[in-house]
């Protein structure tokens, strides 16, 4: 199912996923803008942090699971709501490019500061809950955009009949909304329970 969907409309998915890299390379951009104090200041409190995640100073895995699941599902919860309104598709395209400016904003300051170790860094801390999570945002942004231009195009049709209703497409969107947000659970176990640990062993191992 999911695969004839992506195949049906592989010009919005490619639509998307450009968005989405955009996003990131425009993240990795501003990084590059920063004056050096402002890059000295934001590397000050990441140092801090970095010896917390050392000292097991770090909250309590089930408060990270509960507040990772919590934010994503609220953007992701925020965007499905914007594909039935029609008029939040430009808001769903915002939303989807500031969620790839966040990745490569985060990627690209650590490696400019840290270079390589850096990259590792990034690499243990982002990429393990965000192999999840970037597919759902790409997949429910463009599920969004899909219905979101049936509705409209339903909306405008004149001459509606049977075949055109949406309640088929609806139900196909709530589905998606579904496996997604099981996914989500899953992205958060691992942000809670797997990452930490992999920045701890990661820190130390740069720290030597």
């Amino acid at each position: 199912m999911m695969a004839n969907h992506i195949k049906n409309h592989s010009s919005i998915y490619l639509f998307v996923c450009v968005l989405f890299m955009m996003g990131v390379i425009f993240g990795a951009i501003i990084v590059n803008s920063m004056t050096f104090s402002q890059k000295e200041d934001l590397f000050f409190y990441l140092s801090r942090f970095f010896g917390q995640v050392t000292d097991g100073k770090v909250a309590d895995a089930g408060e990270m699971f509960q507040q990772s699941f919590m934010h994503n599902i609220k953007y992701l919860g925020l965007i499905w709501i914007l594909g039935i309104s029609i008029i939040g598709l430009p808001i769903i395209l915002i939303m989807l490019f500031l969620k790839g400016m966040v990745v490569g904003f985060t990627v690209g300051f650590l490696v400019n500061q840290m270079g390589w170790n850096g990259f590792v860094l990034s690499f243990v801390s982002i990429l393990p809950q965000n192999v999840l999570i970037i597919p759902c945002f790409i997949v429910l942004s463009a599920a969004s955009i899909s219905f979101s231009l049936k509705l409209a195009v339903y909306l405008l049709n004149k001459k509606r009949s049977m075949q055109d209703s949406p309640l088929q497409s609806f139900s196909k969107y709530a589905l998606i909304f579904a496996g997604i947000f099981v996914l989500i659970a899953g992205a958060s176990i691992l942000e809670a329970f797997a990452s930490p640990e992999l920045m701890k062993a990661v820190v130390q191992l740069v720290n030597k």
